[in-house]
């Protein structure tokens, strides 16, 4: 199993010893799945939180007349879950699918109080995690009521150049709530004013 990608990235947050490293190993499962794979479906229970190793995956609704939504993406070092489930027990709202390769962490829901009892700096790590997590979609709404799309584009182009690079125009578009016949003239103009 490949954890040291997740060690060094809860080493941003909190210290562990080795034996809470061994025992964090041995409660966690690694995964790889296929592009196109679901790891979650809208109306299934989430029961992971998900660390991304490597790869890339979407996180999206689909509404009722079949029209596919995008909310998140995830890369190497992000996190990939539907919280609102995976906190309740209860149907998912969103779907997660890879968009390529993809290799997971997984945090099973019936572990975490485990983890937590056995290794309370953990509490304080998905804590700093959920903050931030929470303070980016915050700020993603007022970005999609304040921008213009244009501005949106630019601003998801500035911030994620690695995301841009693995995943379909038509997908970036979804994202920023536009069609893609839109962000292509978006790219144009912009091309333009270079």
């Amino acid at each position: 199993m490949n954890i040291k990608p997740l060690l060094n990235y809860i080493t941003n947050f909190v210290v562990l010893t080795e034996a809470e490293e061994a025992f964090l190993t041995s409660k966690v499962i690694y995964r790889k799945y296929l592009k196109g794979q679901y790891i979650l479906q809208q109306g299934d229970i989430c029961k992971f939180q998900c660390f991304v190793i490597s790869g890339c995956t979407k996180t999206f609704y689909v509404d009722d007349s079949g029209q596919e939504h995008i909310v998140m993406f995830s890369i190497a070092d992000w996190w990939a879950s539907d919280m609102g489930s995976y906190i309740t027990q209860t149907p998912a709202d969103y779907n997660i699918q890879c968009i390529d390769k993809t290799e997971l962490i997984m945090f099973p829901y019936d572990v975490m109080e485990e983890l937590f009892s056995e290794i309370p700096k953990l509490e304080r790590f998905f804590r700093k995690i959920i903050e931030r997590g929470l303070v980016a979609s915050q700020k993603r709404v007022v970005r999609r009521f304040s921008l213009s799309a244009k501005d949106r584009y630019l601003y998801f182009r500035n911030q994620y150049p690695k995301i841009e690079k693995l995943i379909p125009q038509y997908m970036v578009a979804s994202y920023l709530g536009i069609t893609k016949e839109f962000l292509s003239k978006i790219k144009a103009q912009l091309l333009e004013e270079e």
